[in-house]
């Protein structure tokens, strides 16, 4: 009997002892900082902070054939992403947003075109991503506040040509050309400066909608929306306009991305 028992808390012991091992490891503290911007023009391609806004994707291929990706993250309103948690280690990493795939395959999963990136991740690791945007959203001029409702004027515009959309989208198989239709407008309005659609208040929140390529003939020119309900006085709020078309990203993933542009903070008299 006292032999069973010497072996149980032999057992025990080196077990216990596995287990302290193991809380030794060094938690991880490698930075990624990265940036997104405007290939054209190099200026910020502007998002969402949240799921409908750019998707950061980091697979560490330390492990070989077994990698597997990281939890995505997500790209801040500005652009710009952060992760501050990494192990030390080489990534691929991948963005995917309202813009020109990065990773394009055909409809068997061969690759056609590769931009993502693969490096080094030690210390703070600094990266710059060149994109093509599908739409530029921009203020025409200052919005005006007219009975507690604000009331903007916005300019969408095509970010990569119908031509080069489709020499680079139609490839990857089961091509339309409904891809290209602007589908709506939003504008978002709140009292958050992260303003945006997961920082929005519905009650003035205004949209668009447009149906299959009713809104070619507006690409250019100038739109007027103004916000839902009464904003109550004395009250500053912020917004933001954005737009999107009928081409999900990554594709397959149901999730359509709008283009922003910058937000506006308006005083309601």
């Amino acid at each position: 009997m006292n032999k069973i028992v010497f072996l149980l808390v032999s057992l025990l012991l080196l077990g216990s002892c596995s287990m302290f091992e193991l809380d030794n490891y060094e938690a991880p503290s490698e930075t990624l900082e990265g940036e997104v911007v405007d290939a054209a023009t190099g200026e910020p391609v502007l998002t969402d902070q949240g799921s409908e806004g750019i998707r950061v994707r980091l697979t560490e291929l330390s492990w070989g054939d077994n990698a597997t990706h990281n939890p995505d993250f997500f790209c801040m309103p500005d652009g710009t992403f952060r992760n501050t948690k990494l192990f030390k280690g080489e990534y691929n990493v991948r963005i995917d947003g309202p813009f020109i795939p990065l990773l394009r395959e055909d409809d068997r999963g061969v690759p056609i075109a590769d931009e993502t990136q693969t490096m080094q991740i030690k210390g703070v690791t600094k990266t710059r991503f060149e994109v093509q945007p599908f739409l530029n959203v921009e203020w025409v001029e200052e919005p005006v506040v007219i009975n507690g409702k604000i009331r903007a004027k916005v300019k969408v515009t095509r970010g990569v040509s119908e031509e080069e959309f489709r020499q680079k989208i139609e490839p990857m198989g089961g091509y339309s050309s409904t891809f290209l239709n602007v589908t709506d407008i939003q504008l978002f309005v709140s009292y958050s400066s992260a303003v945006g659609y997961r920082a929005r208040d519905e009650r003035w929140s205004r949209s668009i909608e447009y149906s299959g390529s009713s809104f070619t003939d507006l690409l250019g020119e100038t739109i007027t929306i103004e916000s839902n309900g009464t904003i109550p006085p004395g009250r500053v709020v912020f917004i933001r306009a954005a737009s999107r078309i009928n081409y999900d990203t990554p594709r397959g993933s149901g999730t359509r991305r709008w283009n922003y542009n910058e937000p506006l903070e308006v005083m309601i008299p």
